[in-house]
């Protein structure tokens, strides 16, 4: 990606995460009681490393292009942008959809818990996971090789708009109640809920518990399109949000340090109970 569309990029998903961080401040949420001295560690490591990360997947990605198809560099850069979007959506947003679902079964799940773990939603939760749930991420390297091929200004755009789907999803604004609200507004809230995720849907993935009716964290899986819940079957619709958040594990026994959150299996985790240490297993519950 040229510099000027990684500044670009960059300003507009900093503006957007900076409007609802500031909403969240205002409203009191962005330090919310329930985070713990663990999750202010985890939740600013990933905040430094994340563009790390991302950004040498990408290059990486481009490099490997380069070397095995030299031939291709721009070659699908005269498509319409409508194709490039549709491409993308499969290639980066579908494929995630997968990576994600994944991600909530036992080979997975020790890259994915510290998403689960916060105890509160927010902002801070987006980007919160395992560095190598990132540095894996097929929809990562798909789109750093569809970058070489020409995606460049339309790749831009659309990350944003995802992005900002993304970062509503997790925030505390719960920028949806006001299309539930008002009878008018429902129809609108019936198309958007079924198209892209919202608080309403994707709060109900981090709930502490699914046996409420509203909790549903084996699934609603989507990123920017819950139209893949929906296609696969695994959307729940409530309209409704989760009294309580996070991991029973974590209650019981208190919560994982940051560093075995974030880098395991590099570092390892004794407590009891456990899915990040040498051969304890637990179910996702």
């Amino acid at each position: 990606m040229s510099l000027d569309l990684q500044n670009a990029q960059l300003l507009s998903v900093t503006v957007i995460f900076a409007l609802f961080a500031c909403a969240e401040l205002v409203m009191g949420h962005f330090f919310p009681s329930t985070a713990s001295a663990e999750d202010n560690r985890l939740d600013v490591a990933v905040g430094v490393t994340f563009p790390v990360i991302s950004g040498t997947v990408f290059a990486t990605s481009k490099m490997l292009c380069a070397w095995l198809f030299p031939d291709m560099r721009d070659a699908w850069a005269n498509w319409p942008w409508w194709q490039m979007v549709l491409v993308l959506l499969l290639a980066d947003d579908l494929t995630q959809y997968w990576w994600h679902r994944l991600s909530h079964t036992s080979v997975m799940w020790p890259l994915h818990r510290a998403h689960h773990s916060a105890a509160y939603m927010s902002v801070r939760v987006v980007y919160r996971n395992n560095a190598f749930y990132y540095a894996l991420m097929p929809g990562l390297w798909f789109s750093g090789a569809l970058l070489y091929l020409g995606f460049g200004w339309v790749f831009v755009g659309y990350s944003v708009v995802k992005l900002a789907v993304i970062i509503g999803a997790h925030s505390a604004v719960r920028w949806d109640q006001w299309l539930y609200r008002y009878h008018a507004l429902r129809p609108v809230a019936w198309v958007l809920e079924r198209t892209i995720s919202t608080p309403a849907t994707h709060f109900a993935h981090h709930a502490l518990t699914q046996d409420d009716g509203i909790g549903h964290y084996m699934g609603n899986y989507g990123n920017l399109l819950f139209l893949w819940d929906v296609l696969f079957g695994t959307a729940r619709i409530t309209r409704q949000y989760p009294p309580a958040y996070g991991l029973k594990d974590d209650q019981r026994h208190g919560p994982e340090r940051w560093y075995h959150q974030m880098f395991f299996p590099i570092f390892r985790s004794r407590r009891a109970e456990t899915v990040l240490g040498h051969d304890k297993h637990i179910p996702i519950d």
